[in-house]
């Protein structure tokens, strides 16, 4: 169970990651060492993103998925983590 928690933690960390990229690089271009990095990030969110995109789609431009997506992660870790 603990390599579960420890999973959800590392995977609200990278959600959190790719928010603020998402934020950052509209304002933002980043050097092109971190584009592998991004990439990663990216490649990790997005399957889950946009499944639950299909549920919540965006609002004027507002991708509301990730809130969803840390409930739902905050719910499991409830159950088998504490």
């Amino acid at each position: 169970m603990e390599i579960i928690c420890y999973a959800l933690y590392v995977y609200t960390i990278i959600l959190v990651i790719r928010i603020i990229l998402s934020w950052t690089t509209m304002f933002w271009s980043p050097p092109a060492a971190l584009t592998p990095v991004i990439r990663i990030v990216y490649d990790l969110t997005e399957p889950v993103m946009s499944a639950f995109r299909r549920v919540i789609p965006p609002i004027g431009g507002l991708d509301l998925s990730p809130i969803l997506i840390f409930i739902i992660i905050n719910l499991i870790q409830r159950q088998i983590c504490y």
